[in-house]
Parts: C-alpha cells; sequence; structure tokens
C-alpha cells in the first residue's frame, strides 16, 4: 500500500514532461519541412501528432498514473492476446494498409493505426507477470528460456511477416530486459543470448529487407540514391549543425533531401538546428529516464513491479537509442520512432501510456514509504 498522499516521482514526471514539451517544438520545426515540400496540410499533421498523439496521450498518461499497477498482473494475459490479434488483423485485406514495403497498419474510421505499438507493452505486461510467478522454478530451463520463447514466439512471428524488424528489436530487448532481471541463472542467460544471435542471424540471412539494412550499415557509401540515401542525408545534416546548431527552425536538410524528418529522420533535424550541444542534452536527457525507471524498479514493493518497471523503462529508452544510433550510423535503419519526440499517433500514445504505469509504481516505491 502507498502512504497517504503519496505521489508520483517527481524528478520522472519532469523529465517526461521536458521531452514531450521540447519533443513537440522540435516536431513543429520538422514539420515545416514536410508541409514546404507539399507533403500534407497544415490540419491533417496538427491533428494526428498533436491531438491524436500527444493530446490523447497525456490523458492515457494521467489515467494509467492513477491505476494501481498490480491490476495490470491480472490482466496482462488479456493485453497480451488482444495486442497480438490487433496485430494480427493488419493482414486481413480490408483493415491492413500496406506503405513503404510493410503491412504494418489498420485503417479504422478514416484513421490509421499501428497496433505493433500496444503488443511492445502487452509483452512487457506478459514477461513480467510470468517470470514473477515462476519465482519457485526460476532454476528450471523449461520455465525460463522455455518461457520467454513461447512469450515471443507469435510477436515474433507476425512482425517477421509484416516486416517490422525494428519493432521486433525493442520487444526482445524489453523481454530480455525483464528476463534479466528475474535473476535467472547466467546458463540460461547465455543459452538465451546465442538463440537470439543465431535467430537474428538466419533472420539477415532470409529476409531481402533485413539484409540490405546491414549491407548498408557495413557499405554506406553504396547505392546512395537508393538504401544508403537515408542515412547520408541524416549524417549531412547532423555534420552541418556544428557544436552549436544553425539555430531553432533554421535547419535546411528537412525542406530538401532528409527523408521522414517528422519521423525516424526527426533527430537529425534536431541535431542539424540545436548542435552537438543540444545532441548530447537530448540523449542525456533519455539516459536520465532510463536511469530514474531502473531506480525506482529496484525499489518496488514486489517482483511484479520491479520487473514492469524495468521492462517499461527498456521499451522507451533502448526505442530512443536505437532510433538516433541509426540516424548517427551506429545501428542499421530501423524506421523506428524516436520516443516522446517523432510523428506516430498510436507510438505516442502507447508510450505516454507506458510512461503513466512507471510513474504509478514510483508511488509504490519504498521511497514514498
Amino acid at each position: 500500500m502507498t502512504k497517504k498522499g503519496a505521489h508520483v516521482d517527481k524528478p520522472l514526471a519532469i523529465l517526461i514532461f521536458v521531452l514531450l514539451v521540447g519533443g513537440s517544438m522540435i516536431f513543429a520545426s520538422a514539420a515545416l519541412g514536410y508541409l514546404a515540400r507539399g507533403g500534407g496540410n497544415v490540419s491533417s499533421v496538427v491533428f494526428n501528432h498533436l491531438v491524436l498523439g500527444a493530446g490523447i496521450g497525456v490523458i492515457a498518461l494521467l489515467i494509467t498514473s492513477s491505476i494501481d499497477y498490480r491490476v495490470w498482473r491480472r490482466y496482462a494475459p488479456f493485453f497480451f492476446i488482444l495486442a497480438v490479434i490487433a496485430t494480427a488483423l493488419v493482414f486481413v485485406p480490408q483493415l491492413g494498409i500496406v506503405h513503404g514495403g510493410g503491412r504494418r497498419w489498420l485503417e479504422i474510421a478514416g484513421m490509421s493505426i499501428q497496433p505493433s505499438e500496444a503488443m511492445k507493452l502487452g509483452t512487457v505486461f506478459m514477461a513480467a507477470a510470468y517470470f514473477s510467478a515462476i519465482r519457485a522454478h526460476i532454476q528450471s530451463y523449461w520455465h525460463t528460456i522455455g518461457g520467454l520463447l513461447g512469450i515471443l514466439a507469435l510477436p515474433a512471428a507476425l512482425l517477421i511477416l509484416q516486416p517490422d524488424i525494428g519493432t521486433l528489436g525493442i520487444i526482445v530487448a524489453s523481454a530480455l530486459a525483464v528476463y534479466l532481471a528475474a535473476g535467472v541463472p547466467w546458463k540460461h542467460i547465455a543459452i538465451m543470448a546465442c538463440i537470439v544471435l543465431i535467430a537474428f542471424g538466419a533472420l539477415i540471412a532470409v529476409k531481402p529487407h533485413a539484409r540490405e539494412r546491414i549491407v548498408t550499415f557495413f557499405y554506406p557509401s553504396q547505392n546512395q540514391q537508393a538504401e544508403g540515401y537515408q542515412i547520408r542525408q541524416s549524417l549531412i545534416a547532423i555534420g552541418s549543425g556544428g557544436l552549436a546548431g544553425r539555430g531553432f527552425g533554421q535547419g535546411v536538410q528537412k525542406f530538401t533531401y532528409l527523408p521522414e524528418p517528422m519521423g525516424d529522420s526527426i533527430f537529425a533535424v534536431a541535431a542539424e538546428e540545436l548542435g552537438f550541444i543540444g545532441s548530447v542534452f537530448i540523449i542525456a536527457l533519455f539516459l536520465v529516464v532510463a536511469l530514474r525507471g531502473f531506480a525506482l524498479a529496484s525499489r518496488a514493493p514486489d517482483v511484479f513491479g520491479g520487473l514492469l518497471g524495468i521492462g517499461i523503462s527498456t521499451y522507451l529508452v533502448s526505442e530512443a537509442f536505437i532510433n538516433i544510433s541509426s540516424m548517427l550510423g551506429v545501428l542499421p535503419l530501423t524506421g523506428i520512432p524516436l520516443t516522446f519526440i517523432s510523428q506516430g499517433g498510436t507510438a505516442m500514445l502507447v508510450s505516454l501510456a507506458s510512461a503513466g504505469i512507471l510513474l504509478n509504481i514510483s508511488k509504490y516505491s519504498t521511497s514514498n514509504r
């Protein structure tokens, strides 16, 4: 139970607020470039991101931050199954939308949603609930390795078929974080790491799309007008920002050559306008969010709360770091959004709802008792 009058963790709440408000400003600047190209109209851009994403997302954050996080343990299997079913619906011809070579969206009432975003949170729920329930069997290969593979099987199959390897990477990273935090033996961890590496190696071998991303990563100078185009333009934008940047709203690449300036390339827009100093500040914010989230999870009053906090913190921050790393050429391009900043109503909504759950866990932290 919480102490009477206990509140959410203020430092974490402030960090989320700064990222959301600052991200909205960065998004507004990036949107200018997109609109100047004739890529859309102001009303649709504002409605999709600020209303459907940030607006409803903040409401979701307020709701989830007020719901006792232990409720999610009871409903974790149902949420997980619903998220899997919704993701599978993208393969229904009347509902699924194909864009950019992937079938990842549902069109409902004239709006497009990406159900795999909910599967990120659903998998964290399921992993936290499962590993908190098998504490007595933590030495069993069947319960640990078999259980994790069982949780990941359906999400992996659906995301490989779409294909959406970036989202699969986030889900695997979050589930593995829960797996590690659950205290499984190191032998199990080593075996699981080998399985993951072999699985991703096989995926790269059989999926041309994934293989092209890897080849572009190692040889970015090849096919600069095709697979290597985005990373090349991203690096030009980031490099032209220099130490202090061109100034907010003064970026050039968003108006011309930078693909997806409101989407997965938005960090390049921010780096060009805010420079090295601003880029480091953004990275530092996400790093502090991770550290604060892990610290709060370590002080949760029960195993489920701790594992859930670890999983959500990993999901939110690994998504951001993978996006930033891909824009810097440190990792292959993935197409995943920059948390709290990139365009994407569904991604923003689920991210903010997840942050609300993390804030609720902080109410029950031993520091609040």
